[in-house]
């Protein structure tokens, strides 16, 4: 049977969703699917599956440190064998070319801080939980969803994944993993309706990375979930 390990870094929970929804998928395909978050997965031995998927959510521009670093220890072993890589992000829910433009500049970012290239790429929606969060964070994370055009009623949250979406990212990636065995490089494909080469950002995508970026401080102060939901 055909092995895949899931491992996924998450800030509110979202991304951990997402990754259970994709094991789901795979198990039905008849796929052997080990989902675990990064921070778990010291033991387990990477070069044992057939196929790899690394899930993060992006944080003041960047994806959680935790999964950079899995991705840098295993960096060799995801390049022997097929891998892919998802993203949950505010910018990917936005209807602006420009947001959606830098959801796929964060994967460019990834790639070249860490040297791995996945083979498929999910580019998908995250959340906007506001009923988690305290008077602070709602109202700056209100001010970012302004920039994006997003739901802006901090009296209940917002979800924006797309899930026929991941469904079919699911489905794509567990075929790929199947075909690809022996593993054989073909080049990176991005699933989403976002260009492979990153344009201009503009005005309005430095603004949004100002909010995401005071988001992020005050949530390091602010958050106390666990970083494992």
């Amino acid at each position: 049977m055909t092995s895949i390990l899931i491992a996924y870094g998450t800030g509110e929970g979202q991304t951990k969703k997402v990754a259970e929804y994709i094991d789901s998928i795979l198990v039905e395909q008849g796929f052997d699917v080990t989902t675990t978050h990064v921070s778990e997965a010291s033991d387990i031995a990477v070069s044992e599956f057939d196929g790899v998927l690394i899930g993060a959510s992006v944080n003041n521009r960047t994806h959680q440190p935790e999964v950079l670093a899995f991705v840098e220890r295993y960096n060799q072993a995801l390049a022997d064998r097929p891998s892919g890589f998802f993203q949950l992000s505010l910018a990917s829910a936005a209807s602006l070319e420009w947001a959606r433009e830098g959801a796929a500049d964060y994967v460019e970012k990834l790639e070249g801080t860490t040297g791995w290239h996945p083979d498929r790429v999910g580019l998908f929606a995250g959340a906007l939980k506001y009923t988690q969060y305290d008077f602070k964070m709602r109202w700056l994370f209100k001010l970012a969803a302004l920039a994006f055009g997003l739901g802006t009623d901090t009296s209940r949250d917002y979800e924006y994944t797309d899930w026929d979406d991941v469904e079919r990212f699911a489905t794509s990636f567990g075929e790929f993993v199947e075909s690809e065995r022996p593993p054989s490089r073909h080049g990176r494909t991005i699933q989403s309706t976002v260009r492979d080469t990153v344009g201009r950002r503009g005005v309005a995508l430095s603004l949004a990375i100002g909010l995401a970026g005071a988001i992020y401080l005050v949530s390091r102060r602010h958050r106390e979930t666990d970083p494992r939901q």
